[in-house]
């Protein structure tokens, strides 16, 4: 991990210091159920660097964040979601205050299965 933030809840999460179920995870990027599930699968993707949303994402990211989205159709059919076209998934990564961002660590949720869901 090149770059972490102490004071993170996803920081902790990758350093081990905080437990987490996961469901992926290789030199880069770690994915992990949310204890909160919104849908019958809903996982979290982050980077493993601390980098605070979307809105801080640079050109140097360009390679990671491609790794991260082509990561996110195999994990949702192993974890769970139908295939396209019937079935399928829901990406997320809320940016900021007024996008609803909690955590100040960029994420993206991946939630799927089958609907109604109780929110999303």
């Amino acid at each position: 991990m090149s770059h972490s933030d102490p004071s993170c809840i996803f920081c902790k999460i990758v350093a081990g210091q905080i437990p987490s179920r996961k469901a992926y995870e290789d030199e880069e990027i770690l994915v992990f159920h949310d204890i909160n599930p919104w849908a019958p699968v809903h996982l979290l993707i982050i980077p493993k660097t601390h980098i605070v949303s979307l809105a801080h994402v640079q050109p140097e990211h360009q390679a990671l964040l491609g790794r991260m989205m082509l990561l996110m159709n195999k994990l949702a059919v192993e974890h769970g979601c139908n295939p396209y076209p019937d079935g399928g998934f829901r990406i997320v990564s809320n940016t900021g205050r007024e996008g609803g961002q909690e955590v100040h660590h960029l994420h993206f949720h991946l939630m799927g299965g089958p609907r109604p869901w109780a929110r999303g």
